[in-house]
């Protein structure tokens, strides 16, 4: 590129700074000792890995440079070697003889073409104002949102590509909104308390405020007849719940939708998917824009899931799940507010102790939430030796301090203060603060936010309560039912386990699963090569742990951590595990090759997840991508057969006119409450429907239990 007319800036790395050396026809023959356009030839016989360039093998920089030294050029190097110039001998002659075809498609790769086809204009680079609407577009598109943030974008008062929007009619009186909802085919609500609800019936859009919105409205609009196209349906469902209406024609959800055709984004909000799906730019808070968008979304991701094989998934399961959610979060699980304030109370008592006896083992009082300060006092006032450093001091994390909890009495005293403020935070202070005025917690359920399928629970957070801990025992027994019922708890036993028997086809654990054995004591027993009775508890206890851990992609390091052995005894476990279990270990190799081939991996039902980190050049992203591949198919079919048992459960219930309600899912649990004389009903209900979501090589399996609490009832 280099001549009298251009100049390149090369950037080099200079004293750990960015430097950029202006390189001139005389200063690039200068350095190198020829024309600039002999940078080909050179790039031809030493080659460019960076650019997959492979040059003459074995010829380096210095050899390539003395050739074209002697010889000018590619050509002038092998017109002397076929007219047998004495200059090129030995090693080099051999080299440049057996690399001939080499070199010449090497020369072709390192010429940038400068006669290639492309129409510009010199004006056309000078620098001028950003686009700034086409540029958020662009980062909406490419789902750049820290850059949207960092250069303050706001997408455009009409849509980039095709002015699609109708001009909107506002509506503010009741009777004329009751003639228009009746026909509209798509619905936003512009906020959480409906003042302002934007529709579109296939030819205009109307904004329907202020008086225009009452619960005849409401009713007229999703209890009607015409079906209705929204773009959040639980929220909007749960949002009329409180004002006493049953949304009964909501047909599609855009945010759901495009959820179960890629779990992996982080936002399915109308303006998001309309980039995506549409092509167009919606005005910021532009509702009526909003509902067309919606209405036109509709048609494309139908077709989507069509394509996809997801119809039937979405129309029978993550669409009413939608209502199933709403209803849950509505009713709420009562929480017995006395008992919550003793708990916090004595976890104060606890913590203040714990404070006391580590400033004793600390001989001073400091702030035993700051990491720095914390470092400071373990490893060099105490001594202890850091496991860790990083940049602004010592590593003080859980994994650390479990590694010392035996160099000094103040690590255990550290870790059971941090366990007692996290509680006291989260659920003692945290719970008391969301109870509402009917004595309930009403948490949202999120069913558009993990990349597996999973529900996620947040506002409280009712799924990572400690289960086997006694502390965890104390908050469960403060989840009570409605007054004079009941709490029923339905858990799939080994669900993950069984899936991957499943996928895998392996006979080996299937057996197992069938001989009415506990599972890991049968498990141990085949890895072992012993009777059942002669299983001990450490060797179920290391079944167990490989059990869990082996289809997620578990290394014999972590394994070795969790079950107290050696690496090479841990490694000598998992190799022992997959021989027995061959269709596991076939299983693990065949589903990540897959995943390469594909990009993505499925569940059982169908519903995909993209992996991009396998294709990443990275190492640890690459394996990172290598587990997602190995979990999803496990982990997401879970999922996908817990909301069939979910929309099953609510179903049921409702034909059989019981008065019981589904409360809560945790994990692989659910929880309902009902009246004392229903509770037989409701056991067998729960139970016929978890097993028969899903027809496996192996039963799914559920345990029930009612009690006067969720503890009672686990």
């Amino acid at each position: 590129l280099i001549n009298d007319c251009v100049t390149v800036r090369l950037a080099v790395s200079q004293s750990g700074q960015t430097a950029y050396l202006p390189y001139t026809p005389a200063a690039f023959t200068e350095e190198y000792g020829f024309a600039p356009k002999t940078m080909i030839d050179l790039k031809a016989l030493m080659g460019d890995s960076s650019d997959n360039i492979p040059g003459v093998a074995g010829v380096g920089p210095k050899t390539a440079k003395e050739l074209l030294w002697q010889f000018g050029s590619l050509d002038g190097v092998y017109a002397a070697l076929e007219s047998g110039n004495e200059a090129i001998r030995g090693a080099v002659k051999n080299k440049l003889e057996s690399g001939k075809e080499a070199a010449y498609l090497s020369y072709e790769l390192a010429t940038i073409r400068l006669d290639a086809p492309i129409a510009f204009a010199p004006e056309d680079a000078l620098r001028k104002e950003p686009d700034e609407a086409a540029l958020y577009a662009l980062f909406l598109r490419l789902e750049f949102t820290k850059m949207i943030e960092r250069y303050k974008l706001h997408p455009a008062a009409a849509p980039v590509e095709a002015q699609k929007t109708h001009t909107a009619q506002e509506i503010t009186d009741e009777q004329t909104a009751l003639l228009l909802v009746q026909s509209c085919k798509a619905a936003v609500v512009g906020a959480a308390d409906f003042s302002e609800i934007a529709i579109f019936d296939g030819k205009a859009a109307y904004r329907l405020t202020d008086g225009a919105v009452s619960d005849a409205v409401l009713r007229a609009l999703y209890a009607g007849n015409a079906e209705k196209t929204v773009d959040e349906s639980k929220e909007l469902r749960r949002a009329l719940l409180a004002r006493g209406i049953e949304a009964e024609n909501i047909v599609f959800d855009t945010a759901v939708a495009a959820y179960l055709l890629d779990p992996t984004q982080s936002e399915y909000d109308t303006a998001r998917l309309a980039m995506r799906y549409l092509g167009i730019q919606l005005a910021e808070n532009d509702r009526c824009a909003e509902a067309e968008a919606v209405y036109e979304l509709k048609t494309t991701l139908e077709d989507l899931l069509q394509k996809e094989n997801l119809t039937a998934f979405y129309t029978d399961v993550e669409l009413p799940l939608c209502k199933v959610l709403a209803e849950m979060e509505h009713v709420g699980i009562r929480v017995d507010r006395a008992a919550l304030e003793s708990f916090g109370g004595m976890l104060s008592e606890r913590i203040e102790a714990d404070e006391r006896l580590i400033y004793d083992y600390a001989e001073g009082e400091f702030n035993i939430q700051s990491t720095k300060q914390l470092g400071e006092v373990l490893f060099e006032k105490l001594g202890l030796p850091p496991v860790k450093k990083t940049k602004t001091g010592y590593a003080t994390g859980a994994d650390i301090l479990e590694k010392l909890k035996n160099a000094h009495p103040i690590i255990p005293a550290i870790l059971d203060y941090r366990m007692l403020t996290k509680l006291r935070s989260t659920y003692a202070d945290g719970l008391l603060k969301v109870i509402a005025e009917d004595g309930r917690v009403h948490t949202t359920f999120q069913n558009t936010v993990t990349a597996t399928g999973r529900l996620s629970s947040t506002d409280p957070n009712l799924q990572n309560i400690p289960v086997r801990t006694e502390m965890g025992s104390e908050i469960r027994k403060m989840f009570l039912p409605r007054e004079g019922w009941l709490l029923v708890d339905a858990d799939y036993s080994q669900i993950e386990l069984r899936v991957l028997a499943h996928v895998a086809d392996d006979r080996a654990m299937q057996e197992a699963f069938l001989s009415g054995e506990d599972f890991h004591t049968a498990t141990a027993a085949q890895i072992y090569g012993v009777p059942i009775s002669s299983v001990t508890h450490e060797m179920r206890r290391s079944a167990k742990a490989v059990n869990f851990g082996v289809v997620y992609g578990i290394s014999g390091f972590s394994l070795a951590e969790d079950i107290g052995v050696s690496r090479v005894e841990a490694l000598a476990f998992i190799d022992a595990y997959l021989r027995r279990f061959s269709g596991v270990a076939h299983y693990r190799t065949q589903i990540v090759q897959d995943a390469y081939r594909d990009g993505y991996v499925s569940t059982l039902f169908g519903r995909k997840r993209v992996i991009p980190e396998l294709k990443n050049s990275n190492h640890m992203i690459k394996a990172a991508g290598e587990r997602i591949a190995l979990n999803t198919p496990i982990q997401g079919t879970a999922a996908d057969i817990m909301k069939i048992a979910m929309v099953r459960t609510a179903k049921a219930l409702k034909e059989k006119k019981l008065q019981a309600r589904l409360l809560l899912q945790v994990h692989d649990e659910l929880i309902v409450e009902c009246p004392p004389e229903e509770k037989d009903t409701v056991i067998a209900l729960l139970q016929e429907a978890m097993q028969g979501a899903a027809e496996l090589r192996v039963p799914l399996l559920t345990e029930a239990h009612a009690g006067e609490s969720w503890l009672a009832a686990k």
